[in-house]
């Protein structure tokens, strides 16, 4: 193993580890149910992916689950036009 001759400063050792930080982490919000889940990639709360559903969620659960489910999405589901907007 390689021994140093000589010490580095602190400026030197800090400027090295510069590029070493954490960056933070990229969300996007899901259009149907505007949870926030990660970029390009299916959505766990709804099972969609651009718009499109993909996966059907409440088929896995149980019924007493799939309401609870349901209720969930039709609260939290924003508006889709402003017509909708307009008239509540």
């Amino acid at each position: 193993m390689a021994v140093p001759k000589n010490r580095h400063t602190k400026s030197r050792r800090d400027r090295k580890r510069s590029h070493l930080k954490l960056e933070a982490v990229v969300s996007v919000r899901c259009e149907k149910c505007g949870v926030a889940v990660m970029p390009h990639v299916l959505c766990e709360n709804c099972g969609t992916y651009k718009g499109r559903e993909m996966v059907d969620v409440l088929a896995k659960l149980t019924k007493k689950d799939r309401k609870v489910k349901e209720r969930e999405l039709e609260e939290s589901a924003p508006p889709a036009s402003m017509e909708e907007l307009s008239k509540s």
